[in-house]
Parts: C-alpha cells; sequence; structure tokens
C-alpha cells in the first residue's frame, strides 16, 4: 500500500429504524470510525429521514446511503445527497444509462458515486467498465444471500484481481471477520467496512460499550496496518 494512501473505517448501520442506528452511530463516532453508511435495511424502514438524521447528528461525517440503485438513479441520488448523503451506491448490474445518470447527478451535487459488483459475471471487466463510466469507488461485494447458499465464497476471492484492474479506491464487503477485513486493507483497498449490529459470536450481537470497545480497536489495527 502507498503510504499517502488514506484508509477509511466505515460502520454500516444495517438496522431498521433511527432508534436503533444513532445510538450505534454516536458509539462508532466516539471509537473514531471515518464514515457512517445508512445501511440498505435502515433505508427502506425510515428512508430520506435515515439520512436526515444521521447529518443533524453528526454533521460532519459523511454518509454513505446504501441504495444498491438499479434504475431512476438520477432522481434517487438527488434525493439521497440532498437530504444529507455524501456517497450513493449504484449496482454495476444497472443500465449503464442508470450508471451515467447517478455520477451526472453526483457531481452536479457534489457527492460520490460507488458502484456495487454484486453478481457480476465479470467483476474485473464490469470494475473497469464502472471506472470508465465515472464511478468515484468500487465495492466488491458478495452478497448475504449467496453466502448462505454458495459455500466458500468471499470477496476477498476478486479483490486482487479488481485492486489491480482500476485506479479508483475499492473496499470489499460482505461476511467478512475483522480480521479478513484488516486483510483487505493490507490487500490494497482503502475503506474497511463493519457492519453494525457486529456479530461477534454465532449467537448474539455486539451492541453499547461492547460495540464501540470492538469499533475502537479496529481503527487502531487499521491505522497500523495503513501505516
Amino acid at each position: 500500500m502507498q503510504a499517502d494512501s488514506k484508509v477509511y473505517t466505515q460502520v454500516s448501520l444495517d438496522v431498521t429504524t433511527i432508534a436503533e442506528a444513532l445510538p450505534l452511530a454516536a458509539g462508532a463516532v466516539r471509537a473514531g470510525i471515518d464514515w457512517l453508511e445508512a445501511g440498505t435495511p435502515l433505508i427502506l424502514g425510515e428512508g430520506l429521514h435515515a439520512v436526515r438524521a444521521l447529518r443533524k447528528a453528526f454533521p460532519k461525517h459523511p454518509i454513505v446511503a446504501d441504495l444498491k440503485t438499479m434504475d431512476g438513479a438520477g432522481l434517487e441520488a438527488e434525493m439521497m445527497l440532498k437530504a444529507g448523503a455524501t456517497h450513493v451506491v449504484v449496482m454495476s448490474q444497472a443500465h449503464w444509462a442508470s450508471i451515467k445518470e447517478m455520477v451526472k447527478m453526483a457531481k452536479d451535487i457534489g457527492g460520490q458515486v460507488m458502484a456495487d459488483v454484486l453478481n457480476a459475471p465479470d467483476k474485473v471487466a464490469t470494475a473497469r467498465q464502472m471506472q470508465a463510466l465515472g464511478v468515484d469507488w468500487i465495492i466488491v461485494h458478495t452478497g448475504y444471500d449467496e453466502r448462505r447458499y454458495v459455500q466458500g465464497v468471499s470477496p476477498l476471492n476478486d479483490l486482487p484481481a479488481v485492486l489491480k484492474a482500476v485506479s479508483i479506491p475499492v473496499q470489499a464487503v460482505g461476511g467478512l471477520t475483522i480480521e479478513q477485513a484488516l486483510e483487505s486493507i493490507q490487500m490494497g483497498a482503502r475503506s474497511l467496512v463493519i457492519g453494525a449490529p457486529l456479530a461477534i459470536q454465532a449467537d448474539r450481537f455486539a451492541a453499547g460499550d461492547e460495540f464501540e470497545n470492538i469499533l475502537h480497536e479496529v481503527v487502531r489495527k487499521v491505522r497500523e496496518v495503513s501505516l
């Protein structure tokens, strides 16, 4: 990794209500997390209200709206960016016109576009295409359902080839342990994403002080790894 390459830590607020999201976000911010993500469940549950609430509570933090947009990309980007998001997510499997519309809107408003290559038949070629269409980030993503049905899949399998294929920053997402997420940084990913609530055992989730302490340790390790 280049010494001057900034590595960002991101917490994904994959809960369904603002009431659940705000305390988790506050703990993440205290722990030193760089970016807050309004996860897809939160956007489905609360919509633009969730992004507005996060922006009001954390006025200086970048906010990723994980829209997983497939169509109507310009309008969706406009709505989320004007509500306070700084980054919006489009699916690489959307029509190229949707990618262009989201990129155009983001540039007009001042946000960034992250393209998710989930389920792309050729993730390397798709990542190159996304870069050519003007997106700012690539998300190498192995989905929740896919991981449940297909053994051995991981975003780390595709990450090295994608990193070689593009010059824009890349993040790896999907079922990674903290150790694997740190490994993605060592490979060259520019963002580490931790889900919230964070599963630390097979049958329970971290919350409250435990969650904050885990994130604090993740931030410390990322800073060590990215030096």
